[in-house]
């Protein structure tokens, strides 16, 4: 008799179902609205400082859909400013430029995945890990897109990635507004793109703030009081 042989997908599901795989729980009101908003829309935005979930909610929610194929792909990007300069100045391959600015969003997809099925993932470009300026020409179909540190891309930069989305995909747009790297004649585009999109159909707009950071107590109070 044929043995029956289990698929990819399967066997990922049936290995990330053990306790030890880090599961999906907001922990404020904000960050249920958050996830809400994921869900519903094509593209959700989200500003809020350090420490308030915006990134890790949305690399949670990202893995759900994957490891329940609701998408096919993940693309996790950021716009990379080094002392003002772009990645080009900085040594090494694409991946190479990329990698210290990723590090944190590959260390909570780890805690979701597993490590195992993320190096798989990105191995089979399930993952793909891609710097902002490498971004343009490119269509992203069934694909969970979260561009990260917003804050740092311009207005051109948040409008080309918007059109980048394929037939189902979703974009997650996340910064912090009071905090940015750019210099110069530069602008963050986050603020101007939420405004221009708000009460848009399909957009969500949502907010966190001190009240929703959850990694320490004792940054809330720090940011308060260096505001």
């Amino acid at each position: 008799m044929a043995r029956t042989r289990k698929s990819a997908s399967t066997s990922r599901k049936t290995q990330n179902t053990r306790s030890t795989r880090k599961k999906l729980k907001p922990k404020t009101r904000n960050q249920s609205d958050y996830i809400v908003s994921m869900s519903e829309n094509d593209v959700t935005f989200c500003s809020g400082p350090a420490g308030s979930g915006k990134t890790a909610v949305a690399v949670g929610l990202a893995c759900e859909y994957i490891l329940n194929s609701k998408v096919e792909k993940i693309v996790i990007t950021r716009p990379v400013v080094e002392s003002g300069r772009g990645i080009g100045f900085l040594p090494g391959t694409l991946i190479e430029k990329v990698h210290p600015y990723m590090v944190p969003i590959i260390e909570e997809m780890k805690l979701y995945l597993g490590t195992e099925t993320f190096n798989t993932m990105r191995s089979t470009n399930e993952i793909e890990i891609c710097p902002l300026e490498y971004m343009r020409g490119r269509n992203f179909h069934n694909t969970f897109m979260i561009l990260d540190e917003a804050q740092n891309a311009t207005f051109e930069q948040i409008k080309m990635f918007l059109t980048r989305i394929g037939m189902g995909a979703k974009a997650i747009i996340n910064g912090d507004l009071d905090q940015t790297d750019l210099k110069g004649d530069s602008f963050g585009g986050l603020s101007s793109c939420m405004g221009s999109l708000d009460n848009l159909e399909g957009v969500g707009i949502c907010r966190l703030d001190h009240s929703d950071i959850v990694r320490n107590d004792i940054i809330a109070k720090i940011l308060k009081r260096l505001k």
